[in-house]
């Protein structure tokens, strides 16, 4: 294995930690590893000063590159940052509106609030349809019940969302719309046909890839018409033949959270890093917190491509394109820390954004 992708093996990685600044041990497995990036949840976050001084920080954790400063930040129950940003309703108020300027507006100003925190990547929006009323997880987080307008709003959002300078994540491929069990507990089933599949799931995902997503998630679901045996994540048939070739999807496949019971039920979260890496994925999120775990994922893939169990060809292409996607958006020159405050206060929360989440939630 080449010293290069033995030292960037953490590229691969999107990482967490317990607290609100960068914990000692992740700062270790960056400096000997890599590091792709962090996912921050709201154990990281305390007051908007202090996630700009901590998204700075992270992005020092990449080696050439800087790390992604990532987040879950949807609207209504999905929202880590909460007041002083603007509180958003949750996104099927968007396709009650059947609005793309609305849509559009959204957007733009949730991509100014997170820039002004030095967030780079968000994981929105959410392309499952809402067919099934009893999805426990999916719910309201669902733009729309059709595919066409989950399609047409979604692409509104990404579009928005990466022209004013933060990466796009469409979630969660195949599609979790469907599905009566939550993932983070255990594994929900799609009972569909693959022509059910590529007729209505699929439709806004293409939209997405139109659109140049930068990234895509992949669900813990099994498609039993697709893949008996595999969860979408750990299925080259899914990621890689339907996803990559199929669909024609260029940018990074990440996973969904290796450590939601869908999935680590089944098996530790360092084989199912390998396993998810080596179907297709470009990278992983491991999202507890736990450095130990996050250090043994890291050491097993190393281990999985020097006894080719992931080929070099396979790393080779994961890297291509992690880097050729921060270069897409984190190559300009990085804004100075104090800059970055002295702005921040003026664009969280300001009364042109809660006019538009007003005017979204009269749809609630």
């Amino acid at each position: 294995m080449p010293l290069a992708t033995s030292r960037g093996i953490g590229q691969l990685l999107i990482g967490s930690f317990p607290g609100t600044s960068v914990a000692p041990e992740l700062r270790s497995l960056a400096k000997e590893f890599d590091l792709g990036g962090a996912i921050l949840f709201s154990r990281n976050i305390e007051v908007p000063d202090q996630v700009a001084e901590l998204a700075a920080d992270i992005e020092t954790l990449g080696r050439g590159a800087p790390a992604w400063v990532s987040i879950d930040q949807e609207g209504g129950r999905v929202a880590r940052l909460q007041e002083p940003f603007t509180r958003w309703p949750p996104m099927a108020v968007l396709g009650r509106a059947k609005s793309e300027a609305l849509a559009g507006r959204f957007a733009r100003a949730l991509a100014h609030e997170l820039t002004a925190v030095g967030v780079t990547l968000d994981y929105a929006p959410v392309l499952d349809i809402h067919t099934n009323p009893t999805n426990p997880v999916i719910g309201d987080r669902a733009l729309a019940q059709k595919g066409d307008d989950v399609a047409r709003l979604g692409a509104v959002i990404i579009r928005t969302l990466q022209h004013e300078g933060v990466a796009a994540c469409g979630k969660h491929f195949p599609g979790h719309g469907d599905t009566s069990t939550d993932s983070h507990h255990e594994l929900p089933m799609v009972e569909h046909p693959p022509d059910r599949l590529r007729g209505v799931e699929f439709v806004p995902f293409r939209a997405a890839i139109r659109e140049g997503v930068a990234f895509m998630m992949t669900a813990h679901v099994l498609v039993p018409s697709l893949d008996e045996k595999r969860p979408a994540t750990l299925s080259p048939t899914i990621v890689q033949r339907i996803l990559r070739e199929e669909l024609g999807y260029e940018g990074v496949i990440l996973s969904d959270d290796l450590e939601m019971k869908a999935v680590s039920a089944l098996l530790p979260v360092p084989e199912a890093a390998v396993q998810a890496i080596r179907a297709g994925c470009d990278g992983v999120l491991i999202c507890s917190g736990n450095l130990d775990t996050q250090a043994a994922t890291l050491e097993a893939l190393i281990r999985a491509v020097e006894t080719n169990e992931i080929s070099q060809t396979r790393v080779d292409d994961a890297f291509k394109r992690l880097q050729w996607t921060k270069e897409r958006f984190l190559a300009s020159e990085r804004p100075k820390m104090s800059a970055r405050i002295r702005g921040l206060h003026s664009v969280l929360g300001r009364d042109e954004h809660q006019a538009i989440a007003a005017e979204m939630a009269a749809f609630l």
